[in-house]
């Protein structure tokens, strides 16, 4: 079984109940129409909540055995969703970002559902204390660059629409609006990741070169080349989100990626 740790599938139930409220908000928020504003706002929250509950006890290691935190590549698209997916409700609240509820809400709910039947591995003990700080930069810097993905999809609609002589986005956000908030995402995310690879670095006793590695710093090559490109040269439009979405790809590879190979490929746990 997936779930096998915990007297009489502890775990399961632990980590089950949550899973299913936040899927059933997720798919009932992707579903209500766009004119019953308060129950999708109810149902969106309800699932975000629920959400929230499942990793904690995910990665927390609720119900196993040992003390240790448990975490792989389906823990984390779950983590960075959820962040991306509090992004949003923050925005939906100041802009109109309805466009968008329905897609995030069915990747919410199929992020929740992936994290439930592959949880990932146990740990037991951290090689550093400084290594829980790395892996909660990682997830954050994972969530502030999709957020800026998410962002860079409505600027290409809306460069589109543009074409088609509409003034605004698909969100109704004004376009100028829509790519100051995308880059924002992008340096903070930057950032993030900055302070990620620097506190990898400092606990990686010996430092290896392993695809995880390799994959984290060619994405920040990438959104460095993106950030210097836009501030020396301007760079915009499908450029710019060309050179977003290749950094995110590489990001999404490095961790997420690997992982995946390791855990559900071969199956044989990976080391951190």
């Amino acid at each position: 079984m997936i779930l096998s740790f915990g007297p009489a599938g502890t775990a399961a139930w632990a980590l089950g109940l949550p899973t299913l409220v936040a899927l059933l908000g997720y798919l009932a928020a992707a579903l209500v129409g766009t004119e019953r504003e308060a129950a999708v706002r109810g149902t969106l929250m309800t699932g975000w909540i629920a959400h929230a509950l499942a990793i904690a006890i995910d990665i927390g290691g609720i119900g196993a055995p040992i003390a240790g935190a448990r975490f792989g590549f389906a823990p984390a698209l779950s983590a960075t969703m959820w962040l991306v997916l509090a992004v949003y409700a923050v925005e939906s609240r100041f802009l109109p970002l309805a466009g968008v509820r329905r897609t995030l809400a069915l990747l919410g709910a199929a992020a929740v559902l992936l994290a439930f039947l592959f949880p990932g591995e146990l740990r037991p003990h951290a090689l550093s204390r400084w290594a829980p700080l790395h892996w909660v930069l990682g997830i954050a810097s994972y969530g502030l660059f999709g957020a800026a993905v998410l962002h860079a999809a409505m600027l290409n609609r809306a460069e589109q629409q543009m074409r088609h002589h509409e003034a605004a986005a698909p969100s109704g956000m004004p376009l100028l609006r829509l790519e100051r908030l995308t880059f924002r995402f992008v340096g903070a995310g930057f950032i993030v990741l900055s302070a990620a690879l620097l506190f990898g670095a400092w606990f990686a006793q010996p430092w290896r070169w392993d695809h995880k590695t390799v994959f984290s710093m060619l994405g920040w090559v990438v959104f460095a080349a993106l950030l210097a490109g836009r501030r020396a040269f301007g760079w915009r439009g499908p450029l710019a989100t060309r050179w977003l979405y290749g950094g995110a790809a590489l990001l999404l590879l490095a961790y997420v990626g690997s992982r995946f190979v390791l855990e559900i490929l071969l199956q044989r746990p990976p080391t951190l």
